[in-house]
């Protein structure tokens, strides 16, 4: 009887310690499962634009994504002009472009933010073999040139922007970009700024019908040419002529000074129209005034264009954490790619920005 009755109080255990444990399971798997909400969802993010800020966008989603496994950026490097009209269609969840939206572009859409996200230069590269310096050229030179009114490397203009340099009589080939580039959009607003010629022939647009050259697509469509090319001129980010080990030119100023392209000189571009930049940041940054010696006269603000309203919760919010690691800690990896980074002002305006954006018409968690 002892044994029997001993028997029983054991299986009871055993079915009251699996009973337990079983309910623990469903508690724990339950918490776990609602304390990671949207953490925990693979969420998968789309844009498109830019080809200026590609450089420094692969290496802002790799980090991002190794540091949040549970989402992949996927960006495609399509000029700005194309990336305006897929986030316009709703068919990536954000856009990055060189040139901010005006209120008229604005108005054809629906509500969107414009982040100021990164600046750098614009780069006069070219190719003529046996130079051993950098060209220097000044705004006169960089309008004829692209008017067309300078044809040949050896041209008076040039000369006396290289004194003591052996310039060749080559024939200059005009590269520019074909597709629709907020690249073109910053090198034509500096071009109508110092040239009133060129304000009035061929103005200032994504897309401009130039007025002389041979077209490429995208930044790699311009930096193949000018490599290939010898007496080929174009104009690209720095990154890219970098990687092609194509020289860029010195540019004169305001000033009077000739400055090379690099972060140093973007950033003294970008503190020349500080106070401007603090009440718009659309405000071009080219062409600074004679105070700012060492600006570089083509610098950029580049932008993402992001919709202020989403479906999607988990994505919503991945984007906006995203763009807030692009406007603090990605800024350290910006100006390793001769992007400079953002003044204090530009990133109070995009926090106020950030704090726009809602999913279903709801603020994000």
């Amino acid at each position: 009887m002892r044994n029997s009755a001993d028997n029983s109080c054991v299986r009871l255990r055993a079915g009251y310690a699996l009973c337990l444990v079983s309910t623990l399971f469903v508690v724990f798997t339950g918490c776990k499962s609602s304390s990671s909400g949207s953490e925990g969802q693979s969420v998968e993010l789309n844009g498109a634009g830019s080809t200026f800020v590609y450089p420094v966008m692969s290496r802002w989603t790799s980090s991002f994504s190794n540091a949040h496994s549970n989402v992949r950026i996927n960006y495609q490097s399509i000029g700005s002009g194309g990336g305006v009209q897929q986030v316009k269609n709703g068919t990536v969840d954000f856009g990055a472009s060189d040139a901010a939206l005006n209120d008229d572009q604005l108005n054809g859409m629906k509500p969107m933010i414009q982040i100021p996200e990164s600046a750098g230069p614009v780069c006069i590269t070219y190719s003529l073999p046996g130079l051993d310096k950098p060209m220097q050229l000044s705004s006169e030179a960089i309008a004829g040139i692209f008017l067309g009114k300078i044809t040949s490397w050896h041209d008076p203009l040039l000369v006396k922007d290289n004194p003591g340099v052996n310039l060749p009589n080559t024939k200059i080939l005009v590269s520019h970009r074909t597709d629709g580039s907020g690249t073109t959009n910053a090198f034509t607003t500096y071009l109508a700024a110092v040239s009133p010629e060129w304000q009035q022939k061929v103005g200032v647009g994504n897309s401009v019908d130039w007025p002389v050259g041979i077209g490429g697509k995208g930044s790699e469509g311009v930096t193949a040419q000018v490599r290939q090319t010898p007496g080929a001129i174009g104009y690209v980010e720095l990154t890219f002529a970098q990687q092609n080990k194509l020289p860029v030119a010195a540019v004169k100023n305001l000033s009077g000074k000739y400055v090379l392209p690099d972060t140093a000189s973007t950033t003294a571009a970008i503190a020349a129209f500080t106070d401007q930049l603090s009440k718009d940041p659309r405000t071009p940054i080219v062409n600074a005034p004679a105070s700012a010696p060492d600006a570089y006269p083509i610098s950029t603000l580049t932008f993402l264009i992001i919709p202020k309203d989403g479906p999607d919760v988990a994505k919503r919010t991945a984007l906006r954490n995203f763009v807030q690691y692009v406007i603090t800690d990605g800024q350290a990896a910006a100006a390793t790619l001769n992007y400079a980074p953002l003044p204090e002002g530009v990133k109070s305006y995009d926090r106020q920005q950030l704090q726009q954006m809602t999913a279903a018409g709801q603020p994000l968690p």
